[in-house]
């Protein structure tokens, strides 16, 4: 048994969660604006049906041993989310479903031996093929936030915000960091995942819940729930404490560095 098996349980709820959202939307809700700038909910489900397509063309590549890029391009990743934008609801629906359908066949049949076999994202670096389920799993998680049709940061299991906050400290940005340490409370002792981060760079020390912060270092909040630390105390609550600044200007990478290409017994 290794992670491939509780990603994929992981992936079959979190598909039916955003399924259920999406069945209650109308047209008039599809071309209401989400919480991304510059995209209607219908650019979010879009880019959530090709996107499951696009990890199609990576498990293809890891399981043939020829290259298949994920998107042709930049370029033309963006021109299929606009073209399929304006279609109707129940269309929209139909191809997240059929899509999400598509990939989860292809997990089914890829043989053993080939997740461990290395594809690249548009972006660097490669990274074994056993983890584009859990990016499948950050973009189900995200995006359904960003719809803004009432599943929030709160909604998000507990086990997909530790492992995104785990992703999150090996890939990140000190040059560009805006605080100096993170403190996670109501984090175990001795799991995967330390209560502390220190020496991240320049700023305060910052505090919270893992999904509070989860959401704000990906821009899915404004800060709600994140305390600045003051020097000598737990934590200033509320609007007596002093302002947050603003969130690192965090770019998810497609994938940590250091990956084992064997899949693990689980992950983190």
């Amino acid at each position: 048994m290794t992670v491939v098996s509780t990603l994929r349980a992981e992936l079959a709820s979190a598909t039916s969660a955003l399924l259920d959202t999406a069945a209650a939307l109308r047209d008039e809700d599809l071309a209401a604006p989400s919480l991304l700038p510059g995209w209607t909910r219908g650019h979010v489900l879009t880019h959530v049906a090709r996107n499951a397509d696009s990890l199609v063309n990576l498990l293809t590549w890891a399981r043939t041993g020829v290259r298949v890029p994920q998107y042709v391009s930049d370029a033309a990743r963006d021109a299929e989310i606009e073209a399929g934008a304006r279609r109707p609801a129940a269309e929209q629906l139909a191809d997240l479903r059929e899509s999400s359908e598509r990939l989860d066949a292809v997990v089914g049949r890829m043989p053993r031996e080939a997740w461990g076999s290395p594809v690249e994202a548009l972006r660097p670096p490669p990274h074994p093929a056993w983890y584009v389920l859990v990016r499948r799993l950050r973009e189900l998680g995200m995006h359904h936030v960003d719809l803004g049709a009432g599943y929030g940061p709160a909604d998000w299991p507990r086990r997909f915000v530790l492992r995104e906050l785990h992703d999150c400290l090996r890939c990140w940005p000190y040059e560009r960091s805006a605080v100096s340490a993170i403190r996670l409370l109501d984090v175990p002792d001795g799991g995967t995942l330390p209560a502390l981060w220190p020496e991240l760079g320049a700023g305060p020390v910052v505090e919270g819940r893992p999904a509070d912060m989860l959401a704000w270092l990906t821009g899915r909040s404004a800060g709600e729930g994140v305390r600045v630390v003051l020097e000598g105390q737990s934590s200033v609550p509320g609007p007596a404490g002093p302002a947050l600044p603003a969130a690192p200007p965090w770019l998810t990478m497609p994938a940590p560095a250091d990956l084992p290409a064997t899949p693990p017994e689980d992950y983190p």
